[in-house]
Formats: structure tokens, sequence, C-alpha cells
């Protein structure tokens, strides 16, 4: 049975309301996921709550997932973008309220290097490296800075239609430069 295959049953388990199959996925994607909430929150502990939201979205639309759109891996850190993305948004904006004259950046904090994949790190930063610098300049933007592609258009003085076709450009050349069954 591929992983693919594997995580497909889990999630058709998952929706049935099989707890042990969620902890198998758990196992599995943590490592994955957690690292990506904690880099858009630059802190540890929200980072932990946006993984509760998560896992209790997996539990809830487990049986909405369809893998003609993507693999698990891919829906999985789509649900952690958003998210955290979520929560960092409603964090700004709530600190801007309470401190319009502040314009202090808040301080980022690295996940802890136990629960990063190292491989699959690696293979993506080299993947990433690759790319063209406006293409890199553009998923920094967009994954790390919570930008919508208007603002990342405005910000790279752009047409949006070109920030929409350099994602998509970044995307593939990322597919394209990881290996077989790095692409998430």
């Amino acid at each position: 049975m591929t992983e693919s295959t594997r995580d497909i049953d889990c999630l058709q388990r998952i929706g049935a309301g099989d707890t042990p199959a969620l902890g198998e996925l758990y196992d599995r994607y943590i490592a994955l996921i957690f690292p990506v909430a904690a880099k858009i929150l630059g802190n540890k502990e929200e980072a932990e709550d946006v993984m509760q939201d998560v896992w209790m979205q997996v539990w809830r639309s487990a049986a909405s997932y369809d893998p003609k759109r993507g693999a698990v891996a891919a829906w999985l850190l789509t649900i952690t973008r958003t998210r955290a993305l979520d929560r960092y948004r409603a964090r700004t904006a709530r600190a801007r309220r309470e401190e319009a004259t502040s314009a202090e950046a808040p301080t980022v904090v690295t996940p802890s290097n136990g629960v990063e994949k190292a491989s699959s790190r690696d293979a993506v930063r080299r993947a990433f490296s690759q790319l063209e610098p406006h293409h890199r300049q553009v998923l920094e933007l967009a994954y790390w800075k919570g930008l919508t592609q208007s603002e990342i258009a405005a910000t790279m003085s752009a047409p949006l239609g070109t920030v929409k076709s350099w994602t998509r450009q970044a995307l593939r050349g990322l597919r394209d430069a990881l290996p077989e069954g790095e692409w998430w």
C-alpha cells in the first residue's frame, strides 16, 4: 500500500469516526505541518493552538477530502496555512486596535529543529533556492507574510496577472525540482 493510499484510507476511517486513524495521520504529518504554523505565527504556543484547530477540522471534514484535488499532505498544509494566517491576521488586527501608535514588528521564533523533518525541509530549501528571485519573493510574501496576490502585486509593483503567473510558475518549479514523492 503506497503512502498516498494509506493517507486516503486514514481519512476514510476518520470520516467514519475511527479515532486511531486520526492518531496515525497525526503521527505521519505533525512534523511537516507544525513548522509551517510556527513559521507563520512566530510563536510556538500559538502554533500548538493552531494544530488543535487543524486536527479538529480534519476530524470534522475528513469525508470532504477529494483525492482528485491533491495529495493529503497538500490538503493538510492548506488547512494549516489557512488557520495560521487567520490567527496571525486576528492577532495583528487586535494589536493594531490595542496599540495604534506602536509600529514594532512581531518577533519571529523559529520552530524547534526536533519537530521538523530534516530531509523534507532540506529538499524543499534546495528546490526553493533554485527558483528565480521573483518567484521566491512571491512565495515568501504569500506563505510567510500572508499577503494576498493583490497585496503582493502592490508590494512588487507588478500587475496582478503577472503575480498570479509567477505564483503558478514558482509552485510548478518547486514541484519539478523536488524528487518524486517529496511534492505534497
